[in-house]
């Protein structure tokens, strides 16, 4: 009994040392495994290429347009701004035309500022009522109304008269009418209204002939295409 006991215990020894052998063998393997593998040198990989950046536009005010239209503290947010003109001062009637006289040095008009108001001589550059007479030529004249040009024939200046009426209407006029007292009207001599230092004008209805000499002043009649011109020169 005491052989078999003593033989186990033998066996036994034997199994224990065996397993304790086995294990410190996987141990130095492992040991030497892992010796192995941190020991190992790794070779790098190379970096992929760098691909550039695109280079960024450069800031135009223009992009940024739509902000400045949709402003935040604008009601309507319209950067149109409408300017409504004032509606252009209607024109005055143009003055009337009664005649040229040219002296040698320029044209002058013999104008007035309405029909049947006072005529006098009118150069370019000088002012008759509300118009500013800024050129004139035998063919038209070019007036300024507060810096509006407007230019017009000679013609369509000129005083336009009233068409005649028929004997049958002039006849029917006079005997619907009473007759007027007849008044012997005073014949008009010397000279009229001053239009320069040297010229007067001529009266309407003025009897004088042509050269006769009144108050320092002789009369002179000049024929042009709208008709005879009167004038008094200052005789020197």
């Amino acid at each position: 009994m005491k052989r078999r006991l003593l033989l186990l215990d033998l066996i036994l020894a034997a199994l224990t040392a065996l397993a304790g052998w086995r294990a410190r063998q996987q141990w130095l393997e492992a040991r030497h495994r892992e010796a192995m593998v941190l020991g190992q040198q790794v070779k790098p990989l190379p970096p992929p290429p760098a691909t550039p950046l695109p280079a960024p536009e450069p800031v135009r005010a223009a992009q940024y347009i739509e902000i400045a239209e949709k402003m935040l503290f604008s009601r309507d947010r319209n950067p149109t701004v409408i300017i409504e003109k004032p509606p252009e001062k209607p024109l005055p009637p143009l003055p009337v035309l009664y005649g040229l006289m040219d002296l040698g040095d320029g044209l002058t008009a013999i104008m007035s500022e309405k029909a049947g108001a006072p005529s006098r001589g009118v150069r370019a550059g000088d002012k008759i009522g509300p118009f500013l007479l800024a050129a004139i030529n035998r063919e038209e004249a070019v007036f300024d109304f507060e810096g509006r040009r407007v230019s017009k024939k000679l013609e369509e200046l000129i005083p336009k008269r009233s068409p005649p009426e028929s004997g049958v209407e002039a006849a029917q006029a006079a005997a619907a009418s009473p007759p007027k007292p007849v008044v012997q009207q005073p014949s008009v001599s010397g000279p009229g209204p001053q239009l320069t230092e040297d010229i007067r004008a001529c009266q309407p209805g003025d009897t004088d002939p042509p050269g006769t000499v009144r108050d320092g002043f002789r009369k002179v009649v000049t024929p042009t295409p709208f008709g005879a011109t009167c004038r008094w020169e200052r005789v020197k």
